[in-house]
């Protein structure tokens, strides 16, 4: 590695440290009620506190929430990546082929089974029904990869299939009592709110888990970047590779749906700006530069959801769609403009 490269490496990654902890510190000051940085100083180091309140809207909603965010968005950019590079192509995530549609669908049948019989849902039970439902949609993009050809018309398939497990959720959710149908219809449109400490547990230790077994695919990764033929002649076992990406790809999603329902875009959007960022696809540098990315994004997208039609809190995946859908016109307009050149 030269020494110009090894300076953008460096570089990018005291960028996405640096913008990590900016936007981070913003999610704890601001809000309807704004707390100053020294308050918060003040409150860690658990001295006395002017006004309990604070300290309870710092440590039982805005940490966790902040925390949940920060974990969450950087699944979702990685599981985006890793099906980027399994399906070669620069549009595939899992909102965009369905697989957080299937999650959702899960979760929804497994939320409104275990309410209607007054059994308490846990974050366990979520996970395993959006892990089963991500699992159950990813087979379908599968089926279909093997019959199409052409990419473009998968990814078409991959959004028919997310518009039909769209629609059972909807006809679920038609049958479920009033309010369910309200928890339901939040939690379907994305969002962060109402993250408990002990759902940070959860989801950091499966996400944890989940990005070092991903870290260790490092090497097979890119030489899959470079053809089957490559990679097998590497001594890659293409089988075992190809189903570690799969089910990687969906626990990262289903924790995401899970927790956060499905939120759109960033799956997308940030592995193509931290590519742009670090000048490379080196999957040993793009695994860790993609979770700061995603946790970045989502981190600034939550932000100016809670915030910027207070006290009324926008759906997560309208603030993401608003600027990760651009970032997908720019990748097909390029796309476009590379297969004319």
């Amino acid at each position: 590695m030269n020494r110009d490269r090894k300076y953008r490496y460096l570089t990018a990654f005291c960028l996405l440290g640096t913008g990590l902890i900016f936007v981070f510190l913003l999610n704890i000051c601001i809000g309807t009620v704004r707390i100053a940085l020294p308050d918060i100083v003040q409150i860690m180091t658990g001295q006395e506190s002017a006004e309990e309140t604070v300290t309870r809207i710092l440590w039982d909603i805005r940490f966790p929430r902040a925390a949940a965010v920060l974990i969450l968005g950087g699944a979702l950019a990685l599981a985006g990546y890793l099906l980027q590079t399994f399906f070669r192509n620069p549009i595939a995530g899992p909102f965009v082929l369905g697989i957080s549609s299937g999650a959702k669908m899960a979760v929804a049948l497994v939320m409104i089974f275990l309410m209607k019989r007054m059994v308490r849902v846990t974050s366990a039970d979520m996970i395993a029904a959006a892990f089963a439902g991500a699992l159950l949609s990813m087979g379908f993009v599968l089926l279909l990869s093997r019959r199409v050809g052409s990419m473009s018309i998968l990814v078409v398939s991959g959004v028919m299939i997310g518009y039909i497990c769209s629609a059972v959720t909807d006809l679920v959710v038609t049958f479920a009592d009033d309010a369910d149908i309200v928890n339901l219809h939040n939690w379907s449109k994305g969002s962060f709110s109402g993250m408990t400490w002990e759902n940070v547990k959860v989801m950091a230790a499966v996400v944890t888990v989940t990005v070092f077994l991903v870290f260790l695919l490092s090497k097979p990764l890119g030489a899959y970047q470079l053809g089957d033929a490559y990679a097998a002649n590497a001594g890659v076992n293409l089988k075992w590779l190809r189903a570690g990406i799969v089910i990687f790809s969906s626990m990262l999603s289903a924790c995401i749906v899970a927790f956060a329902g499905p939120v759109s875009f960033v799956g997308i959007a940030a592995p193509h700006l931290v590519k742009k960022l670090l000048g490379t696809v080196e999957p040993i540098f793009m695994i860790p530069a993609c979770f700061l990315g995603g946790s970045v994004f989502c981190l600034f997208c939550d932000l100016l959801a809670r915030t910027i039609l207070a006290p009324t809190e926008l759906s997560i995946s309208t603030v993401t769609a608003i600027f990760g859908a651009p970032v997908v016109l720019w990748i097909m307009g390029r796309k476009h403009a590379d297969k004319q050149d």
